[in-house]
């Protein structure tokens, strides 16, 4: 995909509060896991209110199964794999601050506030989630951040912006990638920051579960998001 576009999802508007969202599903660079880390998402926050943007970022080409191809590359042939998504990261990144510079730009046209626009991301999109939170410029700096298991390794010696956004991480310990340190690393940054930071580090969940059902208590991670966006004050009108 070479394209990037944004897939509005809209609140009902008795229900909408003026705050919108740009949602980055994972997939390690070669696919995107559109519906549980993308579509139920968006459904979900924007039964709360929020204006909700699924962004599909540009990936790097890959053959007709990029899932298979991912999870080969990565297991087998990990600098391969880092070779074949080293060149299209920047990219993504660059699409991450795109989405949030257009959704400030033309807030309202959608009925949001320009200063109440955030950005989440699941896996290889917390690694776009990331790339925004430390190279944004006033015209694109989200509102609030949430990588959820980001890979995030590639931002160890990144420097917390002075107004840094808050920021809401969520991983399980058990993470199958080894992503778990990467989350720690992130909220550990945001306190030495002395910037506000909330941290679920679940004891199991794997790597990947977005809005998938496990019957864990990982399933219900979405709820505590919500309830941060509500103490942050995102859920008021």
């Amino acid at each position: 995909m070479t394209k990037p576009t944004l897939t509005v999802f809209k609140p009902a508007p008795e229900q909408k509060n003026g705050t919108a969202v740009v949602v980055c599903p994972g997939g390690g660079f070669m696919a995107l896991s559109i519906t549980s880390e993308g579509n139920d998402v968006a459904k979900y926050l924007a039964a709360k209110g929020v204006t909700a943007f699924v962004l599909k970022y540009r990936l790097a080409h890959t053959g007709e199964d990029a899932t298979e191809e991912f999870n080969t590359l990565y297991s087998s042939d990990r600098q391969k794999f880092l070779d074949t998504v080293g060149k299209i990261v920047p990219l993504a990144i660059a699409d991450g601050l795109a989405a949030v510079a257009y959704l400030r730009q033309h807030a309202a046209q959608w009925g949001v506030s320009p200063d109440r626009i955030g950005i989440v991301g699941f896996s290889a999109g917390g690694t776009v989630t990331m790339g925004v939170a430390f190279g944004y410029s006033p015209e694109n700096r989200p509102a609030f951040l949430a990588p959820i298991y980001a890979g995030a390794g590639r931002f160890k010696d990144a420097t917390v912006p002075p107004d840094a956004p808050p920021i809401f991480i969520v991983a399980a310990t058990d993470d199958n990638l080894g992503l778990a340190p990467d989350s720690v690393l992130l909220y550990e940054k945001w306190l030495s920051a002395h910037k506000s930071a909330e941290l679920h580090m679940y004891a199991q969940g794997g790597h990947g579960f977005g809005m998938r059902q496990h019957d864990l208590p990982t399933d219900h991670w979405i709820d505590r998001f919500a309830e941060w966006l509500a103490l942050e004050g995102w859920l008021k009108k």
